[in-house]
């Protein structure tokens, strides 16, 4: 217990070189917001809960900036010349090149006003990218077409300029929003630890503030509440639930000398606590810090799509105006040589290319959620390709994680099966103890009705008695048996995984109840499936060997790892990535947490806590171990569709930019202004289609 409880013994040095890395944070927004966490209200930052609310507030304001435009984008298009020579028709009247103007101007300055700070970030950084490259590509298209209404002899641009504006829009508004939330995990963290505390004065018990409470401080913990702080039981004793923040299934039973943790759960009985160390520095804290470190040290995926981009801005614009210079000094005029410069630009525009990536997400994303996977971390489901380790917690992951009856067991024929039940819950009834629980859920499964009990009294430590019927009736431990000299039923002999509790009816040994966390039954096949793929299988627990040996042998795991902190799951984490596997790391507990942010890949479980939630990359919507092979066919699949749309996002670009630019002109072989926009919408098509075309094999 010493051990598992030694908060103070985290490596710090482990977590604290991964803040080199915080600047290669995930960028997964407008490709220059950096994600952000939480307010910690425990010497964190307060500014930083302020920001998730102000990532919320950009998603609403690319929304509507995005229908305002779409709205604005039907007038622009069918007052442009080029649309009404398109479809055949003249609806040019006194004034409409002006009211075009004005239309296409508000298009630019509040459509485009995104896009136009952004390159005006990246230039201040130094680091053109996307943003430069749709912001100069509007800026171009907005200022030859003013020039046109002006005087400028050629044809204007501004209906290529809105809808170009309109779907990156609309490119950007999806991809904000399926990362909306990643900032939530420290929140939840924090809302774990309560803000009050119980501090027992002299000659009262005063309430305070949890972040005021300092060394040897004494608090006191009611029944039902969370510790409040790491510390020493001075008077007391009660069942502390832990598995948020250790990992073990079973409620643990401090006594007397024995430390608690900070925002465990305290049982049926009161506690005095003798405060360790303040808040800042309490276990809860450090996996605060942990999870925090972890986050910041995942290096950033560079997409293939920035990448892309940003070789586009520097061909775009070296192009752009080569050909300006080339056409304009070799004796064209300046409407001429304008005209070829800005269909080199149009060419280039992103259209196809910002969307290449967000479309196939937007897919994706849907299909997944249909198929019990929820993403909530795009670059983790793209690498779930490369994954070659999946590292597994015990407790809700491969296992149901809540104590169900498994076995009833009469040794008397007066008491059947159902009677066993039925006398004890009658007792159950009146105790909060999970093994209780676990024995009224199969009462009122098996629709019994619990009857009323008498003299109800806890016998500390071994069980519960009470009056039923006439009859004394109890349920207590294997320990009470042996204490009374009660002779254990043959063939008795509870496996590695279960809790037994004996019903004894006047003296007289009635029958006995096994309860366990049950293995799912889709485990075993999951494991197996991985087998056949050549990708190991790794349990990760905080529970005992004997539990974590006897799970893993019943599955067929690779290894396994048992009474581990969650200091010490990020630990092995590292272990593994530095022999050169690619790891995943699914969990649904707080002590998952962690873990999940260092792996390559966190996928938790949907039945389990919000913050494992958070923290991973992906949640298995129906907590089925199954949908992780089809999680990772899926993340292969989805990637050769991403590789597909960028590839022709910028191969057309090829042969379109050269004749934009006037190469074959001596040949009469050159592309109008019209054909490079056609062109650029029919990548954008081609995009979109094979996007669609993405399909989930299960």
């Amino acid at each position: 217990m010493e051990q598992k409880m030694d908060m103070g013994k985290m490596d710090e040095g482990s977590t604290n070189n991964l803040t080199k890395k915080a600047e290669q944070k995930d960028d997964a927004n407008m490709g220059h917001s950096k994600m952000n966490h939480g307010n910690m209200h425990h010497g964190g930052n307060p500014k930083m809960g302020m920001e998730g609310h102000s990532h919320n507030m950009m998603i609403a304001d690319f929304k509507k900036r995005f229908f305002v435009v779409l709205a604005l984008t039907v007038p622009v298009m069918l007052l442009s010349m080029m649309i009404q020579q398109f479809l055949g028709v003249n609806w040019q009247f006194t004034g409409s090149k002006y009211i075009l103007f004005a239309l296409s101007t508000v298009v630019f300055f509040y459509g485009g006003w995104p896009f136009l700070k952004g390159l005006v970030d990246e230039v201040k950084t130094k680091n053109p990218g996307m943003m430069f490259l749709i912001g100069f590509a509007i800026t171009v298209a907005y200022i030859y077409s003013v020039a046109i209404v002006f005087g400028l002899q050629g044809m204007d641009f501004f209906w290529e300029l809105a809808t170009l504006i309109l779907i990156m829009l609309l490119g950007h508004w999806i991809e904000m929003k399926s990362v909306a939330g990643a900032s939530k995990e420290l929140e939840l963290l924090v809302q774990l630890m309560p803000a009050d505390a119980h501090m027992v004065m002299p000659d009262m018990v005063h309430d305070v503030k949890t972040e005021t409470l300092k060394e040897d401080d004494i608090i006191l913990v009611k029944p039902g509440e969370k510790v409040a702080a790491d510390g020493i039981i001075t008077e007391g004793e009660s069942y502390l639930n832990e598995s948020m923040l250790t990992g073990e299934s079973k409620p643990v039973k401090k006594v007397v000398g024995e430390k608690v943790i900070a925002g465990a759960l305290n049982g049926n009985g009161s506690i005095k606590v003798k405060v360790s160390h303040a808040s800042k520095d309490s276990y809860l804290s450090q996996v605060i810090k942990l999870v925090d470190d972890a986050q910041k040290s995942k290096s950033k995926t560079q997409l293939l799509a920035d990448t892309a981009a940003k070789w586009l801005t520097v061909i775009a614009i070296v192009a752009g105006l080569g050909t300006f210079l080339y056409w304009y000094l070799t004796g064209q005029s300046l409407a001429f040589a304008m005209e070829r410069m800005v269909t080199v630009i149009v060419i280039c525009c992103p259209h196809a290319l910002g969307l290449a990536v967000p479309l196939v997400v937007a897919k994706s994303t849907a299909l997944s959620a249909k198929n019990g996977l929820l993403i909530k971390n795009r670059t983790a489901f793209e690498n779930a390709r490369k994954i070659t380790t999946i590292v597994f917690d015990k407790t809700g992951t491969l296992t149901v994680g809540k104590f169900e009856v498994s076995k009833i067991i009469s040794l008397q024929k007066e008491f059947n099966e159902n009677e066993v039940i039925r006398l004890a819950a009658s007792l159950e009834q009146q105790s909060e103890h999970p093994i209780a629980t676990g024995i009224l859920q199969k009462a009122k499964d098996l629709s019994i009705t619990i009857p009323a009990t008498e003299n109800f009294k806890a016998i500390t430590g071994k069980g519960v008695e009470a009056t039923l019927e006439g009859k004394q009736i109890l349920v207590v431990s294997p320990g009470y048996l042996k204490e009374k000299n009660i002779g254990v039923p043959d063939g008795f002999a509870a496996n590695d995984t279960e809790t037994v509790v004996f019903l004894l009816v006047n003296d007289k040994l009635a029958g006995y109840i096994a309860l366990s966390d049950e293995i799912r039954p889709e485990s075993a096949g999951a494991i197996q499936t991985l087998k056949e793929n050549k990708i190991k299988s790794i349990l990760l627990t905080g529970d005992n060997n004997k539990v974590a040996k006897s799970v893993s042998a019943a599955l067929g795991l690779d290894s396994f790892f048992a009474e581990v902190l969650p200091a010490q799951k990020l630990d092995k984490i590292k272990e593994l990535q530095r022999s050169g596997e690619f790891v995943a790391m699914t969990g649904d507990g707080i002590n998952d947490a962690p873990a999940l942010a260092q792996a390559d890949i966190g996928i938790a479980v949907g039945s389990g806590s919000d913050i494992a939630a958070e923290t991973a990359g992906i949640i298995l919507v129906n907590s089925n171990p199954k949908d992780i092979v089809s999680l990772i066919l899926f993340g292969k699949a989805t990637y050769r569709k991403m590789i597909q749309n960028l590839i022709w996002a910028t191969g057309y670009n090829v042969i379109a930019l050269p004749l934009a630019a006037g190469v074959l002109y001596n040949w009469h072989i050159m592309l109008t202004p019209a054909m490079g926009a056609g062109l650029m919408t029919l990548s954008t098509v081609v995009v979109a289609i094979n996007a669609s075309l993405l399909r989930v094999k299960n």
